[in-house]
């Protein structure tokens, strides 16, 4: 494929003119938004509307007052400096506190109400408040820290894997360090024991998976330098960086094909004082939905353009430059039901598939993240035939349920191609800026 001509160069430019109008966002700088990374199985949302508990659709944003609620089924919550919070079935979690001081210190208070969840906190600005309460007790990190609460009705257990914490309750203060394990019974003041070992739950690997999926993906394929991270690690696994004359950096989902556009999936979702925000169905849809731009280039396709960071997040994406006949997302304009549009909103199974099929247009939806190795490569062989069968690799240790999978997994194509997929690196992954995406 050759290089774009001087007219297409020309229509780039006048498109990033156009990314810098005024675009409707959620909030100003001072708005706290967390995401709701992943969900598996039945999982539950108040949103704070006085409506009660409703069905949680992944990507969703989170805001101060909302509460999350697991039945049969899990969820992952990302944070804007990459920290994350899992809930395992049988919880209940309520995001206290969601602010922005006016240094710009985050301030965030998570209160486990049952059940048991897992705290992965990252330490990014020293000023950074992250609580978390249960029972009597509250703990609040200093440092880099991955910690489980196991809450019951008795008697509640914290068990640090990384860091050190101060715990403090009715009983007084207590330090729990690395590979230990606090007790607290409840119903006799909160007096504590501290166990020098932590036993593994069922649940451990399927966090700890969600974790490396989360660190291997982190950086891998991009030298964009984002000013937030949650969201990062998923455009990483779901597609390619690419320079593009008059746009610069771009990015692209894989398997997109032709008539592919970026709202064909997804749901509108009112937000109080906000009204309605458009949610996307595919698994890598936070980050390009809630800044930059979508653009779309011709001989290209449609591709997504970082940047947008001080204005606040969108509510509507801004688009640039579309295709002629293509008609501009428009939120409801009365009500406050959710609006599914296409396929809509989607949950990740709880008992992972063998095998699945991926072809053009679907855009990586219905692929859990992590299921499958260098989708780079699969995107490649569905570019060239169509379609591709991939077997995903037998999950090893998952505990009651499915959790994603990091063995090894082949891609058989329609026309009975098959071969193998090495794990994904920074060499082998397609994502790196300065390729050129597939001819359309």
């Amino acid at each position: 494929m050759g290089k774009p001509s001087l007219s297409w160069m020309l229509v780039g430019l006048a498109a990033l003119v156009l990314a810098l109008a005024p675009a409707p966002a959620l909030a100003d700088s001072h708005a706290r938004i967390v995401r709701l990374s992943y969900v598996e199985g039945d999982v539950q949302i108040d949103r704070n509307l006085g409506q009660g508990y409703e069905k949680a659709i992944q990507n969703m944003p989170v805001t101060e007052g909302m509460k999350v609620a697991t039945k049969n089924g899990r969820l992952e919550i990302e944070f804007e400096d990459g920290s994350a919070v899992r809930v395992t079935p049988n919880s209940e979690m309520e995001f206290t506190e969601l602010a922005l001081r006016d240094s710009g210190a985050r301030v965030s208070t998570l209160t486990l109400k049952q059940g048991k969840a897992y705290f992965a906190y990252q330490e990014k600005q020293k000023e950074d408040e992250f609580t978390v309460a249960f029972g009597g007790e509250r703990v609040k990190p200093d440092h880099s820290a991955h910690f489980r609460v196991d809450l019951g009705d008795t008697d509640a257990e914290l068990a640090v894997f990384k860091g050190e914490l101060r715990v403090e309750g009715p009983s007084g203060n207590v330090e729990v360090t690395k590979n230990r394990t606090a007790t607290f019974d409840l119903v006799a003041g909160d007096k504590y024991e501290i166990s020098k070992n932590v036993e593994e739950d069922p649940f451990d690997g399927w966090d700890r998976r969600l974790g490396k999926y989360q660190q291997q993906y982190a950086n891998a394929g991009s030298n964009y330098n984002y000013p937030y991270s949650y969201g990062v690690s998923d455009l990483n696994y779901y597609g390619s960086y690419y320079n593009v004359p008059g746009y610069g950096t771009m990015w692209q989902p894989y398997f997109i094909g032709v008539g592919w556009n970026p709202f064909m999936d997804g749901a509108w979702m009112f937000y109080p004082g906000y009204g309605y925000t458009w949610i996307s169905a595919y698994p890598w849809g936070w980050m390009p939905y809630r800044y930059g731009n979508w653009a779309f280039v011709p001989v290209y396709g449609w591709m997504w353009q970082p940047g947008g960071w001080n204005g606040g997040w969108y509510t509507v994406p801004p688009v640039v430059n579309p295709p002629s006949r293509f008609v501009t997302p428009q939120p409801p304009n009365r009500g406050t039901a959710t609006v599914a549009i296409g396929r809509g909103p989607m949950s990740n199974p709880l008992i992972m598939p063998r095998h699945m099929l991926v072809q053009a247009g679907s855009a990586g939806w219905g692929v859990p993240r992590g299921s499958v190795n260098n989708l780079g490569r699969v995107s490649h062989e569905v570019t060239q035939r169509g379609i591709a069968t991939v077997h995903t690799a037998s999950p090893a240790g998952m505990g009651p349920s499915y959790g994603p999978s990091y063995g090894s997994a082949t891609a058989t194509s329609g026309s009975g191609h098959s071969g193998g997929f090495s794990s994904p690196s920074h060499g082998s992954m397609g994502g790196h800026a300065g390729g050129t995406p597939p001819h359309r």
